[in-house]
């Protein structure tokens, strides 16, 4: 059901174009925002567009590893909605290249620091302005691992950091009425597993995380939901 309230609220999703940032969109969509979506598949966001309505959703292609890309998509969203209110600094990807043992692969290695850190801040440092003036609220997606060490190697080595980064920005953004909350999915039914293999069985959908994510974003403005850790039933670690 579309939340009134809701209705001239723009919520800007990276890494929008499937998996968590698809479902977050939709859910958003729902609530009554206007949906700022932005990812590198200008055809799957092309496509989503259309299914939610180009009067709730605008497309931006956008690679998050480039500053000047991140800019056009805050200044395109600027000029569309003219505001911001909530941001999920959402895209990264993991191939499991290794520490040790097997070939190596330093532009892979490179590529996921740039989007799953290097990423996630400039999204951070762009938009924050906008969400001092709204009273916005940001989301990052971190991960289990984390949390917990692993040996998921870089990848989690690049969610660390995102925990870090998120506990940085909240600590920063005391005072400004900005709320931080970082979302931590365990394993989720997506295409990020593509190229992995999954550890067991228990999984949970897209949807799952998507919900969580508008709990946190539906509380009271006094109210900052710092931390989402949410793992399949059955999910060790």
């Amino acid at each position: 059901m579309t939340n009134t309230k809701m209705t001239n609220k723009v919520f800007l999703i990276t890494g929008a174009s499937t998996g968590i940032g698809e479902a977050t969109a939709r859910r958003a969509v729902e609530a009554g925002f206007k949906v700022v979506l932005a990812a590198r598949s200008t055809e799957k966001l092309d496509r989503l567009q259309s299914e939610l309505g180009l009067d709730r959703a605008l497309a931006i292609t956008c690679d998050v590893a480039s500053w000047q890309s991140q800019q056009t998509m805050v200044e395109q969203t600027i000029k569309r909605f003219g505001r911001i209110d909530v941001v999920f600094a959402n895209a990264g990807f993991s191939k499991g290249s290794t520490f040790y043992g097997g070939e190596d692969k330093p532009d892979e290695w490179r590529e996921m620091v740039m989007v799953n850190v290097y990423g996630a801040a400039a999204t951070a440092r762009l938009t924050l302005p906008e969400l001092v003036k709204s009273g916005g609220h940001l989301l990052i997606t971190g991960s289990v691992v984390g949390r917990v060490t692993s040996i998921r190697n870089l990848y989690s080595a690049t969610k660390w950091a995102v925990t870090g980064m998120a506990q940085a920005i909240r600590n920063e953004m005391a005072g400004t009425g900005v709320r931080v909350t970082l979302v931590e999915p365990g394993v989720v039914d997506t295409p990020f597993w593509d190229n992995l293999q999954k550890p067991g069985t228990a999984e949970l959908q897209p949807d799952d995380i998507a919900r969580a994510i508008m709990f946190a974003v539906s509380q009271p403005a006094h109210v900052d939901v710092n931390e989402i850790l949410i793992r399949p039933t059955g999910q060790p670690h």
